[in-house]
C-alpha cells in the first residue's frame, strides 16, 4: 500500500483567505496568525469559516508568514489543500513503483523548464526505453456529486501545460497529466466543462494525441501525536 506522511503540524480553524496566498488561522489557545496559502485556485468545497486545519511551522524562525495551510477538514472529510504536496508524494509513489504506468523511471528532476511556452514541468524522468517522460500534477479538490473536479476557476496556465504535453507527444517523447484528488470523499473524477471548458476541450486533445491521464484516487487520515502536533497520512486508493 502507497503512503505518505507529513509529521509535526498544528491543529487550529480557518478564519478567512483573503488576497489569494494569505489564509488567517485561530490556533488553539485563541491566538490568530497569517499563514501562507500555496493555493491559487477558488478552493471551492474546501472549505468554511470554522472548519477544523493543520498548518506546518515554518523552519526558518524569521519567516514572515509562520506557518503553511496544509489541510482543510469539510464536514468528515479531510482535504489536501496545499499545493507543493502532492508533487512530493507522486515522485515518492513513481520511486517507489505505485504507480503502474510510471514504473521503472529513472532521472528523475522537478520544475524543469520545457517547451515553446516556456513552461516549468512538475516532474521529468527517463524510461526504460530512454524516452523522456513529461509528468505534470494538478492538485485536484473540487467535489460535485460523488466526483472531483479540475480546474476549480478559468486557468489558462493550465491549459497551457495541455499543449506543452501534446507537443511533447508530438516530438516523440511521453506525457502523463496526474489528478491529484486530495479528498477521501470522492469516487470519480472529471474535467469541470463548466467552469473552464476551453481547459475541457484541451484535455480531451491532450488525451486523444496521447498525454496519459492519471486521476489518482487518495485518502486523507490526520492523527494526534503525544506532543500535540499532528500527522498526516496519504494512501493511495486506486487509479481510476
Amino acid at each position: 500500500m502507497a503512503t505518505y506522511e507529513i509529521h509535526g503540524l498544528v491543529p487550529c480553524k480557518i478564519l478567512k483567505r483573503y488576497k489569494r496566498f494569505l489564509a488567517d488561522l485561530e490556533m488553539e489557545d485563541g491566538s490568530v496568525i497569517t499563514a501562507h496559502c500555496t493555493n491559487t485556485g477558488a478552493m471551492s468545497t474546501c472549505w468554511e469559516q470554522g472548519d477544523a486545519a493543520l498548518a506546518l511551522p515554518a523552519k526558518n524562525p524569521s519567516r514572515k508568514l509562520p506557518c503553511t495551510w496544509i489541510a482543510s477538514k469539510r464536514l468528515d472529510t479531510w482535504i489536501g489543500v496545499e499545493t507543493n504536496t502532492p508533487n512530493r508524494i507522486v515522485a515518492r509513489w513513481i520511486n517507489d513503483g505505485a504507480i503502474p504506468s510510471l514504473k521503472g523511471l529513472r532521472d528523475m528532476r522537478a520544475e524543469v523548464r520545457y517547451g515553446n511556452e516556456r513552461s516549468r514541468i512538475d516532474l521529468l524522468a527517463v524510461d526504460s526505453r530512454n524516452r523522456q517522460v513529461y509528468i505534470e500534477i494538478k492538485n485536484t479538490t473540487l467535489r460535485q456529486g460523488n466526483a472531483a473536479l479540475f480546474p476549480d476557476a478559468k486557468t489558462v496556465r493550465g491549459t497551457k501545460h495541455l499543449r506543452e504535453l501534446e507537443l511533447m507527444v508530438a516530438s516523440g517523447h511521453r506525457a502523463a497529466i496526474v489528478f491529484f484528488i486530495n479528498r477521501g470523499d470522492a469516487s470519480a473524477f472529471a474535467p469541470a466543462r463548466r467552469i473552464d471548458p476551453e481547459y475541457a476541450d484541451e484535455l480531451d486533445r491532450a488525451i486523444a494525441t496521447g498525454v496519459e491521464m492519471l486521476p489518482l484516487l487518495t485518502s486523507l487520515n490526520a492523527s494526534a501525536a503525544p506532543d500535540g502536533t499532528w500527522r498526516l497520512t496519504w494512501t493511495l486508493e486506486k487509479i481510476l
